[in-house]
């Protein structure tokens, strides 16, 4: 951010510090407007032709703007994978559970990776586990909305998916 005599632009759009626009001026007329009222000249964006600068205090523009980007920043949560796994010869009601736990999961943020682990002859019924896994998924839709980030997928060592709230 520039201010002063660092603005490198001839002409600027002036905002005072009251925000009432003072239109297009020379800029040394600005500089000089703003140091008659104490204040400094800050460039608050290049973006435009020309650039517009607001009058006011360096200092608390800093701080307003750092305190806009620390409420941003707080107010956005950051959402993990979560990781569900489930066995080729799960049960309906050990289904059941793990929904609950991945529907916490979602109503927290988070995404989810869905798991099936085949060994050994398992791998021969990729069927079956498939529709283990589209089990789960129903059984989770029951409860709450969700949306599918990766299709089902397979994998080395089963089938995975990926999902997350709508």
């Amino acid at each position: 951010m520039l201010v002063n005599n660092f603005i490198k632009a001839k002409e600027v759009r002036v905002i005072d510090e009251t925000g009432a626009q003072l239109g297009v001026m020379n800029i040394f007329a600005a500089i000089d407007l703003a140091k008659s009222k104490g204040l400094d000249l800050i460039q608050v964006t290049e973006k435009v032709e020309p650039p517009v600068c607001r009058i006011g205090d360096h200092g608390k523009y800093l701080y307003s703007q750092q305190k806009k980007e620390r409420k941003i920043k707080a107010n956005t949560k950051e959402s993990k994978l979560k990781e569900i796994q489930l066995g080729f010869n799960i049960s309906p009601h050990d289904i059941e559970v793990r929904a609950k736990q991945a529907e916490k999961f979602l109503k927290e943020g988070d995404k989810i990776k869905i798991n099936l682990v085949l060994k050994g002859r398992e791998k021969a019924m990729a069927e079956f586990a498939k529709k283990k896994v589209q089990i789960f998924k129903e059984t989770l839709e029951k409860s709450i909305p969700i949306k599918v980030e990766r299709e089902l997928k397979k994998e080395m060592r089963g089938f995975s998916m990926i999902i997350s709230k709508q």
